[in-house]
């Protein structure tokens, strides 16, 4: 008797299925396509989407929409700073230039301002060198005239002592004027 009313349940709960089930209880086909079916499957399909709908509007749209706005700002105040940033390093470098050119000027002056003193210094060294070595120079000379002088009288008389020891040599007598005269013409050529 268990199978009979097993078998009458499955023949009831055919015929409450309708035409998507066999005379065995299986489906035919697909499910989803049963014709039977497609309301209540509408029905289900709607809920989801305004469920989906409500959660997107409500919850997940409105927080995308705050990160946008919020990276849009971030952007926006990025790209100001850059702006900001940029327009201080081209003052940076127009200062920098400036104080570069500045520097090279003072460098030009101070060279030139040097080589003048340089100059200066080495043109009064000199005119001081000149003048010691004039100096030293007209002393010099000095002191060569004065040594030629003596030597020349010293070779006058040294020529007047040999030259009368010759004539006293030679055997002759020969007076000490006679002997001047006749070195001193020798003596100026």
């Amino acid at each position: 008797m268990a199978t009979e009313t097993t078998a009458h349940d499955a023949a009831h709960g055919v015929a409450e299925l309708g035409a998507c089930v066999n005379d065995h209880g299986s489906a035919i086909g697909m499910p989803q396509l049963c014709a039977d079916w497609i309301p209540n499957q509408i029905f289900w399909l709607v809920v989801t989407l305004l469920v989906i709908f409500f959660v997107l509007s409500r919850i997940a749209l409105p927080r995308i929409g705050a990160v946008l706005a919020e990276r849009r700002g971030t952007i926006t105040n990025d790209l100001a700073a850059a702006e900001d940033l940029k327009q201080k390093a081209l003052a940076a470098e127009t200062a920098y230039n400036d104080a570069l050119a500045q520097a090279k000027a003072e460098a030009n002056r101070i060279v030139a301002e040097t080589k003048a003193a340089i100059k200066a210094d080495l043109d009064k060294a000199t005119a001081e060198a000149d003048a010691k070595i004039s100096a030293q120079s007209a002393e010099s000379e000095a002191r060569i005239s004065e040594i030629r002088a003596g030597a020349a009288e010293a070779v006058a008389e040294v020529a007047k002592e040999t030259a009368k020891e010759l004539v006293a040599a030679l055997g002759g007598k020969a007076d000490a004027r006679s002997i001047t005269s006749a070195v001193s013409s020798r003596v100026k050529g």
